[in-house]
């Protein structure tokens, strides 16, 4: 009996001796007062206040959290609202009528306000050996598989990726709380992860890039002991699936952060597992045509975002493969013998092929990025119909774009000739883009073009 009571005391003390060794990094849960910050009831959206109020008359904790408290907190406009809690899914199901669950690896519950998705997620917790094989599972490298243990605010607090991520409003006392320093990091500009960074990765290397596109998005540093393992463990992206990482690319390059994210997916080695064709075709000097495409193409994209004016990620990939299809076909062209339209379309696929290995890029999108880029082919075969009718091609706007583009990188004086003259037509009136084309007869270049695609491939056996 003694044995075995002493036993047991021996296991309680160890037990707390190694929280406390977990918990020695923690800070202590700061309470911000209403008087103390700027957050407003109106600033926040009133379906997510409804739901809100609802747990809280249930008897629940429930509270804002995440970028929506964060972006707030810097007089920003969050772009959505997260709720967590203490109920689980199911509580949340019978609560609200408007409400469906989601997601395998962490169930949340998506309430339903027409157009507006308020996400509510429960107080996730710590793991435990007995947990790992019931409601977690984990991967051979470490990546959470599943992960549907639930636990306190405190465990919630800790179980979330940045700090500045980590802070919680309060409806009902109007209070920011803050368990891990997020506060003191938005105020000095910080991003840090938190708990140890590259067991963190592991567990969901997807948190690299999250790290990646909030320093680019709000202008932040990296915390140094955040930064030092990206580049080690870049690789661990490979593990994710390609799917999730064509829709993480998405955001990292069409929020109207694109070329700063660019620039730190470089800096900390993490494009390569995203456009592993790209980061090939990359030189020490970084001024080939495909650099500075991706450059101004990044620069064009933030500059419409910003300007509150649409983006088509289809355009965005055609601009950034271009040149690797142009050098792909031209490597087929010289190797197999193949006629230039030919060897263009085998290209295609080969890049595309390629470039959807490592993301999961729709049909819907690769479809258009094959008109575009055969737009470019017939921009310059303008006699006759011709140009009317390339003008009444759906993605002839996109193809213009991109010969622009080109135009502006390679410096090609033709190929800006060509641009401006497709430029002008545009806007021109019937009579005058007649007379743009009558013009077109007399022009040496149009008529040499015009017969080359003969002179390359003459029919066999034709009479003299």
């Amino acid at each position: 009996m003694f044995t075995r009571v002493a036993n047991f005391c021996r296991k309680i003390l160890n037990r707390d001796e190694a929280t406390s060794a977990d918990n020695s990094h923690l800070t202590p849960m700061t309470v911000i007062p209403r008087d103390r910050h700027n957050i407003s009831r109106k600033d926040i959206s009133e379906n997510a206040l409804k739901v809100l109020y609802r747990l809280n008359k249930a008897g629940f904790e429930a509270y804002l959290v995440g970028g929506g408290v964060r972006d707030l907190l810097l007089n920003k406009k969050p772009k959505d609202f997260d709720v967590t809690t203490n109920a689980t899914p199911e509580e949340m199901r019978k609560l609200f009528r408007n409400c469906r669950l989601v997601g395998r690896r962490f169930r949340l519950a998506h309430v339903m306000f027409g157009p507006e998705t308020i996400e509510v997620a429960t107080f996730r917790g710590h793991h435990t050996s007995e947990q790992e094989s019931v409601s977690s599972q984990r991967g051979q490298n470490g990546m959470l598989l599943r992960d549907n243990i639930f636990g306190s605010i405190e465990d919630d607090a800790q179980r979330r990726d940045l700090t500045i991520n980590s802070l919680y409003y309060s409806v009902a006392d109007f209070t920011v709380r803050d368990y891990v320093g997020g506060l003191q990091d938005l105020q000095q500009g910080v991003i840090r992860m938190i708990g140890d960074p590259e067991m963190r990765y592991r567990e969901d290397p997807v948190r690299m890039l999250r790290v990646i596109r909030f320093a680019a998005k709000l202008d932040m540093r990296i915390a140094p002991e955040t930064a030092e393992p990206l580049p080690r463990l870049a690789t661990l992206l490979n593990d994710v699936p390609p799917a999730r990482l064509f829709e993480e690319t998405l955001k990292l390059l069409q929020a109207g952060h694109g070329h700063a994210t660019y620039l730190k997916l470089r800096e900390y080695q993490l494009f390569q597992p995203l456009f592993p064709l790209l980061n090939r075709l990359f030189t020490a000097e970084g001024n080939t045509s495909m650099e500075r495409m991706l450059v101004q193409v990044l620069k064009n994209t933030d500059t419409r975002i910003h300007n509150a004016m649409r983006v088509n990620p289809a355009f965005l990939f055609s601009a950034m493969f271009w040149y690797p299809v142009m050098e792909t076909a031209q490597r087929i062209s010289q190797e197999g013998g193949l006629a230039w339209f030919d060897a263009f379309a085998l290209a295609t696929n080969d890049v595309l092929d390629e470039a959807c290995r490592a993301l999961t890029i729709p049909k819907r999108l690769t479809t258009l990025m094959r008109d575009i880029w055969q737009l470019q082919l017939r921009m310059s075969r303008r006699q006759g119909k011709r140009a009317w009718k390339l003008m009444e091609h759906p993605k002839f706007r996109a193809a213009y774009d991109l010969l622009a583009l080109r135009a502006g990188v390679e410096g090609n004086t033709e190929m800006k000739r060509l641009a401006e003259w497709w430029g002008e037509f545009q806007a021109a009136t019937p009579p005058h883009q007649k007379e743009m084309l009558n013009k077109l007869g007399n022009d040496p270049a149009s008529r040499s073009r015009a017969r080359r695609p003969r002179q390359r491939a003459p029919r066999r056996g034709a009479s003299q």
